[in-house]
């Protein structure tokens, strides 16, 4: 049984392996949503390999009685599902700032550092137009984000 186990993982990291596909060097674009609000970030990718990126985002967010900014780095894997259809997974984290707007007039800024990971689906389009669809858990260390977010967004990116 432990032959067959070992076996099979072999199998499974060889497949994964011999399906990677070459992602591009570059990407630039929006990735458009949060977990409570709405939210947009200046999103950046940069390929350190045939199947690792960086992932750089700057956003902003907006909800009921919050606005901030966010700066979030990842390290992402990516393989190659069908075709031009790409998943990917990563880890990293970031800082915020946080304006809150509390009734009574207990208004307080915050400035917090998180960690998250990151899990998506991805498509390359023949012309230089990457979509994607993310879902991004992140835990916060602070007075405002002290607690699990789950961030889901779409990405819009120019590739070069």
């Amino acid at each position: 049984m432990r032959k067959l186990i070992l076996a099979t993982f072999a199998i499974f990291v060889g497949f994964a392996f011999t399906n990677a596909q070459e992602i591009a060097d570059n990407a630039i674009g929006l990735r458009i949503g949060d977990d409570d609000g709405f939210g947009t970030e200046i999103s950046y990718q940069r390929a350190l390999g045939d199947n690792n990126r960086l992932e750089a985002d700057l956003g902003w967010r907006s909800g009921n009685n919050y606005d901030g900014f966010k700066l979030t780095g990842l390290y992402q894997w990516v393989w190659q599902l069908d075709g031009d259809f790409n998943w990917y997974a990563g880890a990293g984290g970031g800082i915020a700032t946080y304006s809150v707007d509390l009734p009574g007039n207990d208004d307080f800024d915050d400035t917090f550092f998180f960690v998250a990971g990151d899990i998506g689906i991805e498509y390359s389009f023949d012309i230089p137009l990457l979509l994607s669809l993310d879902f991004r858990p992140e835990i916060g260390f602070g007075d405002f984000r002290d607690d699990l977010g789950f961030d889901i967004a779409l990405g819009v990116r120019y590739q070069f």
